[in-house]
Formats: structure tokens, sequence, C-alpha cells
């Protein structure tokens, strides 16, 4: 099903979450591959972008591929994180700035930043209006249910939002001190999609198509928002699409269709980071497609002890001949 952030059309209800690390152009171009209606570049830091980081100004770069696609900021100053969304908006071929009010990570919550601007909703009220008064791209916020369980501010801090000009809120249905525990409170999703008139997108424990068909028949969500559930498993972005048009979905991924986008995931990397730093990062994503198969604790352990992209292919290339 088609809808619209401002005037951007999404062709469907599948969007990925930013995640460090993760959603880098190598992930995002084999998640767009399987059909994510949108994805979400790493948060990138307001100062690390005004202070003309390198690393910083190289995550704004986007590929026509990858469109539509959102670039999320994070900072806690209104003058600062203003400047860096012109920037973006000027500079950047993205199609939508988010603005992460949602990140529970402490480097991030001591600087102000993240979830704990839902601890002063006046200041993220000043900056996502400061942002939207000076950038032609729509604007949109994710948010946690609160920042403890005894502050669940999501409905008022949404409709503060919302009023300060945002195009869509993401709610993630976890606290900040949830951290990523416990359940998701799909509660408290449907009850800012009731409070607002703006697109809500539904955002926690989506592991599978039924999961997300579930959160958007009870929350009334306009889209659902996949982030740990597509570590290592793509395939999920195209069951879900399929499930949610259709009523089915392909069950089962191939072997050898999981080993390919191992060694074109790995192949990607290289290209974007060269080899050293491939390595370092595929150790994690090795683990993650290859969870759940036979044996694959065993060989989690050598793709962790791999020091170049040679052994990661013939560690990978043995397991899978191993389970033919």
């Amino acid at each position: 099903m088609k809808w619209k952030i401002k005037g951007l059309e999404i062709n469907n209800q599948v969007l990925v979450a930013p995640m460090a690390g993760v959603t880098n152009i190598a992930y995002r171009s084999i998640l767009k591959e399987f059909g994510a209606g949108l994805i979400c570049t790493e948060m990138i830091s307001d100062k690390g972008l005004l202070y003309e980081n390198n690393k910083t100004k190289d995550m704004i770069e986007i590929s026509e591929f990858e469109k539509p696609i959102s670039l999320q900021l994070f900072g806690s100053d209104v003058e600062t994180i203003t400047k860096a969304a012109v920037y973006i908006d000027e500079n950047s071929q993205c199609d939508v700035i988010d603005i992460n009010m949602g990140c529970p990570v402490n480097k991030v919550i001591k600087t102000g930043a993240g979830s704990k601007l839902m601890t002063t909703p006046l200041l993220a009220y000043d900056m996502v209006k400061s942002i939207v008064d000076k950038v032609k791209k729509p604007v949109t916020v994710k948010i946690r249910s609160g920042f403890t369980h005894k502050d669940k501010n999501a409905v008022e801090f949404a409709k503060l939002m919302e009023k300060a000009g945002a195009n869509m809120i993401a709610v993630h249905g976890r606290t900040r001190s949830d951290m990523y525990t416990g359940k998701a409170d799909l509660d408290i999703i449907k009850a800012v999609k009731e409070a607002v008139t703006v697109p809500v997108v539904g955002n926690g424990d989506i592991r599978t198509p039924e999961d997300a068909k579930y959160m958007l028949d009870y929350t009334g969500c306009d889209a659902v928002m996949i982030g740990r559930g597509v570590l290592g498993n793509p395939f999920l972005i195209k069951q879900i699409v399929d499930y949610l048009e259709t009523g089915e979905y392909e069950q089962e991924i191939s072997l050898e269709t999981r080993k390919s986008y191992i060694i074109k995931h790995l192949d990607r990397l290289i290209e974007l980071k060269g080899e050293k730093v491939a390595v370092l990062e595929m150790r994690s994503h090795g683990a993650w497609y290859i969870k759940g198969l036979k044996g694959a604790s065993k060989v989690k352990n050598k793709i962790v002890l791999a020091k170049t992209v040679n052994e990661i292919i013939k560690i990978i290339n043995d397991y899978f001949d191993s389970l033919k």
C-alpha cells in the first residue's frame, strides 16, 4: 500500500530503522534490493557534519538506487542541528531529514541528544520547528515511548512534534530505560496514532511478517519500521512486503541465497571501506547471517578470528558446503 510523507510517495509500508555500523551504503543497497519502502542512514552527528569531519561527510553521500532514503541527524543544540539540517537539505540527495529522539546509548544521552530529548520537550519542539522553517525536505522524528516507565510521554511529545511541523513520527514502543529488553508496547504506538494526524510508524519486535501485520492491524499505524530484525536477514523485508500485499510469502530462504548475500555484503563493504575494516565489520554481519543454522556457533567463532577476506570466504564456503 502506497502512502506519503509530506509530498513524498512511499511504495510500501516496510521501513528500515537507522542502525550504527549497519545501515551504511553497503547494506542499504541490499535492503533496497529486497524492496524496502524507505531506508535510513546511520545517525549522523550535527557537530561532526559542521566541523567538516570527512567520515561524517561521507555518510551523507546517497546513491540514486537507494531512493527514497531518509538521513538521520542527532544533536541537542537548536542552532547547530538546524545548520546541519540546512547543509543536508542543500548538499545531500536524501529525500527526508529525520531527527533522532530515540537513541538510548549513553554516549548520545550524556550530550542531551537521542531519547534524552524526551525529557526536554520544549527544546525538542524548538529544534524541529527551527529545522522545518529552514529546509525544503520533509522532516520526521523518531522517538521512544518515554525516557522511563514513570514518564511515558510519547503521546504528548508526538503532539508537540506535530505542532512543530514534523511530517511523520516513528515510535519505538520501549522506554530508554528498557534499552532493547522486554516487549515493545503496542498500546503506546496506537495511542500516538490516534493523537496526531501525520503518519505514524511503529517500531519494535518485528521478527516475522506476521509480527508486522499484527502491529499494523492492532495500532492502526501507517507503516512499520524494522531494526534488529533485519540484522543478517534482509530477506525479511521481501517476506513482509509480499505478506502484506498477497497474504503469502516465501517461508524458507535457501542456503545458496544466504551464502550469496554474505559474499555480496562482504564485497560491498570492501568497496566501501577497504579490506581491513570490511573484515572487522563482517565478523558481526557474518554471525547474524548464519544465526539459527546448524553448527552456527562454531562457525561464528571462526569468523570472529578471521583476519583476511580470503579467510572469511573460505570459512563461509566450507560451512555452507557442509550443510548441503
